[in-house]
């Protein structure tokens, strides 16, 4: 018969959809330009802002002043690249790879603890790979955590037999049933483990993260009320007996001592925040200029290209430029926050749900430190804040999003 080929299987109707839609250029219409254009917008604001803090920093550039302008925006091509990625990957594939993904950034903590890691302002948290570059272990746990978390609250073991056998653990729709108390645990232990880890590194920032991630996932993932209150109550007894047991670092103690009270040492524990709220309030409404300010050219403020990157915004390009800059986040967020609604599977809605509360909450503490509203910590901001890790970690996480999007429209 015309149209038939000899040899080959018929194409089943999912399929002939899918190339259809591929010939009609469906794909590039799915494609959620609004996000990847909102966080490539952030990496590029982030190069000119990097750039701007560490231009005549010779100590650390080596007499190139476009030595870390260079790299931010190779790291930002490379993580594009990894966006891309991800996003082209078959949908059970990537939860295929979720067990991989975790294991291999736990591995990477470990590597961390090891003579390999090498200590940064009080905190074992890179490896050195030689030649100027290095890892970040666990920025990529927050991935390995997102993804274990997803795959753990969204999937559950068949009662019935199969064959005197458990039959294959199965997906639930949206609409299925709350997760049980035994995946509530697990799903603890698997964002527990790594965070021990990393509290030992000593490393507050990420830690802070992976709670705000895993608390945000139970909540999306349906769990029962009662459960979220005692949960909520453990890890309030949690940090209260870390306190009262000394298990958190001296600086890290101060950090927080210095937050509840802004004027306490303003050239000691609290200068960080001291000389990043000066920097921020001498931008006034439309900055002083870009490569002008004169916090940021007097290298008052410690690590801008990195955690303090948000005070060269508001000094340099004020308020109306912070506002800029907090509404590309905003459409991040916001396309995140779409494309969890749209998914029509527990997994990938929770993975989307995951990738938002991370963005979200490393976002609110990142600005929120440099303007005294919330403790210091080490954490970057996300596609501006100079770092490999960091930045390849932000847009596998975008891919995470895409791919979740391609499959969800293309039902």
């Amino acid at each position: 018969m015309i149209g038939e080929t000899a040899g080959l299987p018929p194409v089943g109707p999912a399929e002939s959809r899918r190339k259809a839609a591929l010939r009609e250029g469906g794909v590039l219409r799915r494609f959620d330009w609004p996000l990847f254009g909102a966080s490539t917008a952030l990496a590029v604001v982030g190069a000119v802002m990097v750039w701007s803090a560490t231009r005549d920093r010779t100590e650390l550039t080596g007499g190139d002043p476009q030595y870390f302008l260079k790299r931010h925006i190779l790291n930002a091509i490379v993580g594009m690249a990894l966006a891309i990625g991800v996003t082209a990957l078959d949908h059970k594939r990537l939860r295929a790879l979720t067990p991989t993904v975790y294991v291999l950034s736990f591995i990477g903590l470990l590597a961390v603890l090891s003579p390999l890691g090498t200590v940064v302002n009080g905190a074992r948290s890179w490896i050195e790979l030689g030649g100027g570059f290095s890892i970040q272990p666990a920025e990529f746990a927050k991935l390995g955590i997102v993804m274990a978390l997803a795959m753990i609250l969204a999937y559950r073991p068949a009662v019935r037999r199969s064959k005197g056998m458990l039959a294959q653990i199965e997906d639930r729709r949206i609409d299925d049933t709350r997760p049980g108390g035994r995946a509530l645990v697990l799903a603890l232990l698997a964002a527990a483990v790594p965070m021990g880890v990393i509290s030992m590194l000593p490393d507050l920032g990420s830690t802070m993260v992976i709670l705000a991630i895993t608390g945000g996932m139970v909540v999306l993932s349906g769990v029962r009320l009662r459960r979220l209150a005692l949960l909520t109550a453990v890890v309030g007894a949690g940090a209260f007996a870390a306190v009262k047991l000394h298990l958190l670092a001296q600086h890290q103690i101060n950090r927080f001592a210095a937050f509840a009270d802004p004027n306490l040492d303003p050239q000691g524990v609290g200068y960080n925040t001291h000389q990043a709220r000066l920097a921020i309030g001498a931008g006034g409404v439309f900055g002083q200029g870009l490569f002008k300010g004169t916090q940021t050219n007097g290298q008052f403020v410690p690590e801008q290209q990195t955690d303090f990157v948000f005070t060269v915004i508001g000094e340099e390009l004020g308020l109306v430029g912070g506002l800029a800059v907090l509404a590309l986040f905003a459409i991040v967020l916001w396309r995140g926050c779409v494309i969890a609604r749209q998914a029509t599977e527990t997994f990938p809605m929770l993975l989307a749900g995951g990738v938002v509360c991370w963005f979200a909450f490393q976002m609110f503490e990142n600005v929120g430190m440099t303007m005294g509203i919330m403790p210091v910590a080490g954490i970057p901001l996300p596609f501006v804040s100079y770092g490999g890790s960091s930045m390849f970690a932000n847009f596998i996480a975008i891919g995470i999003l895409e791919n979740v999007r391609l499959r969800s429209t293309a039902r």
